[in-house]
């Protein structure tokens, strides 16, 4: 008796390639509307210009962050870190309520895989013509499509990459760097890196960036109720389905399967299986079908926004809209409202000066002429805002305290700058040992502009 033939047993399937079909309708207006704002904010900001500097930059190597008027140090990394949460409660909120809009409309996967996209159009055609084109043997004609479609993807990648990279480092310098060819290794090291991650992922990963590699495709169904609006196929008004020709012969639904709502999602799935974690809320199918149904005369809307429970219950519009403000909603947005509101008072009340006060260690405290005792400080002032001030030192605490060193001391905007003072008092003006003292600093053309630290001042026994 033969032993029967060993199974083999694949445990990844191949990834079958996805042609996305062009659309045209509300969505893909919105969608291309989408598009060139964000695209116009990302790549126009930092050439912007404010108090003489970048507007938006986050400069890594001097430890500044430059946010339009407002100038952040390491010292304020909370603020960075509230900004997060707030955009994470976003899109938290935008999740309950509109599923994955984000996704489908101002996601940089998405918006790059729509550029590259039209870029694959432009120059190897429509949808039939991509596919006979891979179809066919390595030919003078079609090297020459496949050549010019990977450098156009090359020149917005690395123009993207180049922009991104400008955020850090002043975009002004970088581009003078670029003419001169005086790139510096970190430099290009960054450029290509975030070049490469944007080719790869809109040009050759494009799908598989939503349905493998990013994380809110797997969590997102712990924000979703049944009244998360989603894209939905209306199955009761669509079943069965029949070709347009055939539909009286069997008493068919709405759906012709013409399965256009296929061939237009960026991910390849069909709606009309349900929701599916592979689905970016992009609509596309919902501009296809709509289209479809004004050609055969049938209502639009087989394939909708809606939600579970309105499909069960076919609510109106109205109805949908008025099951907005529920319970989870309204936790997120308040969560949200109070986040905004206790970092737009901290921002509010937080004073653009900081000081510090070090004593030096290497002289405890010393008796000087006449009796005095003296001990040295640094202070390290560091002036937050981009105006120049000149502070006035002032010290107290211990009678008959002074200071010797000048009690003026000008900081540029945005500077950090050790100032050495020599404080002195009388012997016996203070216990032996440590005596807590104050040292402020008062802004000579701003009085409001003040802080006060406490020291220790040491009298040797």
């Amino acid at each position: 008796m033969n032993d029967p033939a060993p199974q083999v047993i694949k445990m990844y399937a191949a990834r079958e390639e996805i042609y996305p079909r062009e659309t045209s309708g509300r969505y893909a207006r919105l969608r291309w509307l989408c598009l060139w704002l964000t695209q116009l904010a990302f790549y126009c900001t930092p050439w912007m210009q404010w108090n003489g500097r970048q507007a938006l930059l986050f400069d890594l190597a001097a430890r500044k962050f430059y946010i339009f008027g407002l100038v952040l140090w390491p010292q304020d990394f909370i603020y960075l870190a509230a900004l997060l949460i707030i955009c994470a409660y976003l899109l938290f909120l935008a999740t309950a309520v509109a599923g994955r809009v984000w996704c489908g409309f101002a996601c940089p996967q998405t918006v790059y895989t729509e550029i590259f996209l039209w870029i694959e159009r432009q120059i190897e055609g429509k949808r039939s013509a991509r596919m006979a084109l891979d179809r066919r043997p390595m030919s003078p004609a079609k090297f020459g499509k496949k050549s010019a479609k990977h450098l156009a993807w090359g020149a917005v990648a690395l123009w993207t990459g180049f922009t991104f990279v400008g955020y850090f480092t002043p975009i002004k310098l970088l581009g003078n760097e670029v003419l001169t060819l005086s790139f510096g290794p970190w430099e290009w090291f960054w450029v290509l890196f975030y070049s490469l991650a944007t080719y790869g992922n809109a040009g050759w990963l494009r799908e598989q960036v939503c349905k493998y590699m990013c994380p809110y495709a797997r969590f997102q169904s712990s924000m979703f109720d049944r009244d998360t609006l989603i894209i939905t196929y209306d199955g009761e008004r669509g079943e069965p389905r029949a070709p347009l020709n055939k539909r009286d012969e069997v008493n068919g639904g709405s759906c012709i399967d013409c399965s256009l709502c296929v061939q237009v999602c960026p991910t390849g799935i069909d709606i009309r299986k349900g929701l599916q974690y592979e689905c970016i809320g992009c609509a596309a199918c919902v501009d296809a079908c709509n289209g479809v149904m004004d050609k055969i005369g049938q209502p639009r809307g087989l394939i909708r926004y809606s939600t579970e429970r309105a499909l069960m219950m076919h609510y109106t519009p109205t109805e949908i809209r008025q099951r907005t403000l529920r319970p989870r909603v309204k936790i997120y947005a308040g969560i949200l409202a109070l986040i905004v509101a206790a970092v737009g008072v901290a921002l509010w009340l937080r004073t653009p000066l900081k000081l510090d006060v070090i004593r030096d260690r290497g002289a405890m405290g010393r008796e000087v002429e006449e009796g005095m005792i003296e001990n040295v400080y640094r202070l390290q002032i560091m002036n937050t805002s981009e105006q120049a001030h000149t502070y006035r030192i002032r010290v107290g605490g211990l009678a008959t305290l002074s200071q010797v060193t000048p009690d003026l001391v000008r900081v540029e905007g945005t500077e950090t700058k050790a100032y050495p003072i020599r404080l002195r008092t009388a012997h016996g003006a203070g216990q032996p040992g440590s005596n807590k003292i104050e040292i402020e600093l008062t802004a000579v053309d701003q009085p409001s502009l003040h802080v006060k630290e406490h020291a220790v001042f040491f009298v040797p026994r």
